[in-house]
């Protein structure tokens, strides 16, 4: 259901696929050595000026039924999904220079199953993607904030994010990056930027601290307040623009 309905969703925007369709399988052995198979939903948004690519990511699974109960993950990461598609809808309506690729990924709750897939064989040259845009749990913080990590491997996008931060709808704070508090508040490895991240391109990740709903069957939609989600998506709304148009800058500040 959640696969149709983001499928409808890009069809609804107008999106185009990456390939002949949006759908692109790929298989993965699970930890306890059994096959599993995953979709990752691939659509894309030709730029003015081809070449640089920005990859925009999302991963749509959840933890399923777990002793009966229904783990829903509106937080954990339907959130991160109606993100990449707000995101989408302000491609499609103000066309980006370089393209961009929106990969809603599957499998993320079992080790980036998608996430690598797509990394392992990506469908543009490796080389020509410079930039990944990582949205995972966005919807729910009771301060106010909203955390985006990747400038301290990258600290060509640290002036980038800080000017988004200056005038961001929700309190957007920069870390979460590095060792600094603890290897647990690292967040480097935690999400499908990872996967990017060990093919050595730059990645931004935007995400909420844990909360009591996180991987709890109470991640529903009656949980989630919406005027902080609506504020969030708006702000990496404005994150993903700013950092589309600076690619150039990045790619050079990277070396790629």
């Amino acid at each position: 259901k959640a696969r149709a309905y983001i499928l409808s969703r890009f069809n609804g925007i107008g999106l185009s696929p990456v390939g002949e369709r949006f759908e692109h399988a790929f298989s993965f052995t699970r930890r306890d050595g059994s096959t599993a198979q995953g979709v990752n939903l691939l659509a894309r948004i030709n730029g003015t000026k081809p070449g640089k690519v920005m990859v925009v990511t999302a991963h749509y699974d959840h933890l399923g039924v777990r002793n009966g109960e229904i783990y829903n993950g509106a937080d954990d990461n339907a959130s991160g999904v109606a993100g990449l598609l707000a995101v989408a809808e302000a491609f499609k309506a103000n066309p980006p220079k370089h393209d961009v690729i929106l990969a809603v990924v599957d499998a993320e709750e079992g080790g980036l199953r998608g996430a690598r897939a797509f990394a392992a064989a990506p469908p543009v040259p490796l080389e020509s993607i410079v930039l990944n845009v990582n949205f995972d749990m966005l919807s729910k913080n009771a301060k106010n904030e909203l955390f985006v990590a990747g400038a301290s491997a990258s600290p060509v996008l640290r002036p980038i994010l800080e000017r988004v931060a200056a005038t961001a709808p929700v309190v957007l704070k920069l870390g979460h990056d590095t060792d600094a508090d603890g290897p647990q508040n690292n967040w480097t490895n935690q999400s499908d930027h990872y996967a990017f991240a060990e093919k050595g391109v730059p990645w931004v990740y935007f995400g909420v601290e844990d909360h009591p709903e996180y991987h709890r069957p109470s991640d529903d939609f009656a949980t989630i307040p919406q005027d902080f989600f609506k504020r969030s998506v708006a702000t990496v709304v404005k994150a993903s623009q700013a950092l589309e148009a600076s690619l150039d800058v990045i790619a050079k500040g990277a070396g790629r």
